[in-house]
């Protein structure tokens, strides 16, 4: 097995806690010294292919979580924050970023959480009726990015749910539908469904026991709405316990993540992973053939193949993201190298962005970050409509991609010249950590440049990156 080094002294430290070894047993089961384990949990040295192959036979230990995200989550997070103006005379370098989220994952994360509330005091402040509206006067973090950040270290792959789902989704009759199971399971709880002219996408009564779903809705939305339904209430058991490991800070936070939760499970159960995950590879991942075979939109389709990184059976790694026509990013996930920006909006050379321009139409992209790493993009606008003449109209854009590596088993790859360097666009994260010198849509200048000023010349700029 070809391996590149790999420093994951944190995930190796966390599994000996788990299997409760000494260093010593944990070192014999590897089949290496005492130091050269310490040096690996130090990271000091990067794992061998032995202690990578014993990690796999004697403790079952899935290897591909080994180069997970998370280092390069907290790194490109780090990044950010650090752009922030008040933080404009620190400039660690990027070993220094690396080896603490490889080393001191914790700190990192106190380090963002601290940012983070650093920038809600600072947001409220500036709003002083909120602020002098709160009678305890703390600053809390905002429900909304703590439910962000769950999934976001998540991986977006909740493995208790996405099981719970795939079991309802394929238990009794093969050709039973998701809704006649829907139907099924509410009537053995004694709940009735019906369909209404109403606005609201459902409402379901606690006391006759009744959910009443919108008529106006599309079929597949109605069908989600369902699966939310019956998720907060045959599921309740496995929520709770899912909100008790996660630890949120307030009890708002702990709302809408259960509501984050039964949303996936609705999506885990409208497409079961197994099925849904062979289907994603014959079709190529064909987000119309798809959405036609499992009942879904197509935006609950590219959500659904950004989670599928359950250990032992990973699809492709996909990023995922959901964009305003402000360019404010809704919805965020990437289980690849690329991270989205936690603040602001995503980088304007980004093809996500065209899609407001091409209705009903894929806009495919090839790019490139300042890492060097190439993916392919796929965007599309999403139009979720009233139900009524003059109804607000709500408009996004959606983003799927991956690294370029996995191309051929796109089938939105064909006819793309991929070895073409020239094919690939420039596109970053944020203007305040890309370091691209000469982007003509920079809207402020790089944390890390020097900048060369000349009142007799102008650029693309009013000023030069050195």
């Amino acid at each position: 097995m070809a391996l590149q080094k790999i420093y994951a002294g944190s995930k190796l430290r966390d599994l000996r806690g788990q299997v409760s070894l000494t260093q010593k047993d944990f070192a014999a089961k590897l089949g290496v010294s005492l130091p050269y384990l310490n040096q690996m949990e130090n990271n000091k040295r990067p794992l061998s292919t032995t202690v990578v192959l014993a990690l796999a036979q004697e403790f079952g230990f899935d290897v591909t979580e080994l180069s997970s995200g998370d280092a390069e989550r907290l790194v490109t997070d780090m990044r950010e924050a650090l752009a922030d103006p008040v933080l404009d005379a620190v400039d660690p370098p990027l070993t220094d970023l690396r080896l603490t989220a490889s080393n001191a994952p914790a700190f990192a994360r106190a380090f963002l959480e601290l940012h983070r509330a650093y920038r809600q005091t600072h947001e409220r402040l500036a709003s002083l009726d909120e602020a002098l509206g709160r009678e305890d006067g703390q600053m809390q973090p905002s429900p909304w990015e703590d439910v962000r950040d769950f999934f976001h270290y998540c991986d977006n792959y909740i493995d208790a749910m996405d099981c719970a789902a795939e079991h309802f989704a394929t238990s009794g009759p093969a050709h039973a539908t998701p809704q006649d199971r829907v139907r099924t399971s509410f009537r053995q709880h004694g709940i009735e469904i019906r369909f209404a002219p109403v606005d609201t996408l459902r409402t379901f009564d606690t006391e006759t026991r009744s959910l009443t779903i919108s008529e106006y809705a599309a079929p597949a939305t109605q069908t989600f709405q369902m699966l939310i339904q019956l998720a907060l209430i045959t599921q309740e058991n496995l929520l709770e316990a899912t909100l008790d490991l996660a630890r949120f800070q307030t009890v708002e936070a702990r709302a809408i993540a259960k509501i984050g939760l039964a949303n996936y499970y609705a999506g885990a159960a409208l497409m079961p992973y197994t099925r849904f995950l062979e289907a994603a590879r014959e079709t190529r991942h064909d987000l119309e053939r798809l959405a036609i075979l499992f009942g879904a939109s197509i935006e609950q389709v590219a959500h659904r193949l950004s989670t599928l990184q359950r250990p032992g059976a990973k699809g492709v790694p996909f990023f995922f993201v959901r964009v305003d026509q402000a360019g404010s990013i809704t919805k965020r996930h990437s289980a690849t190298r690329l991270q989205f920006a936690r603040f602001g909006g995503a980088c304007p050379l980004w093809n996500v962005h065209r899609a407001f321009e091409t209705p009903g139409r894929f806009v495919r992209q090839l790019a490139e970050t300042p890492d060097g790493v190439r993916y392919i993009s796929l965007a599309r606008d999403v139009l979720k409509p009233g139900s009524s003449f003059g109804a607000p109209v709500r408009r996004f854009a959606i983003a799927l991609g991956c690294e370029v590596t996995h191309a051929s088993q796109l089938v939105y790859a064909d006819s793309l010249d991929t070895s073409n360097a020239s094919a690939y666009e420039p596109i970053g994260i944020s203007c305040r950590i890309c370091e691209r010198t000469h982007c003509h849509q920079r809207s402020v200048p790089p944390l890390e440049r020097r900048l060369s000023v000349d009142s007799n010349r102008r650029g693309l700029l009013p000023y030069d990156v050195a």
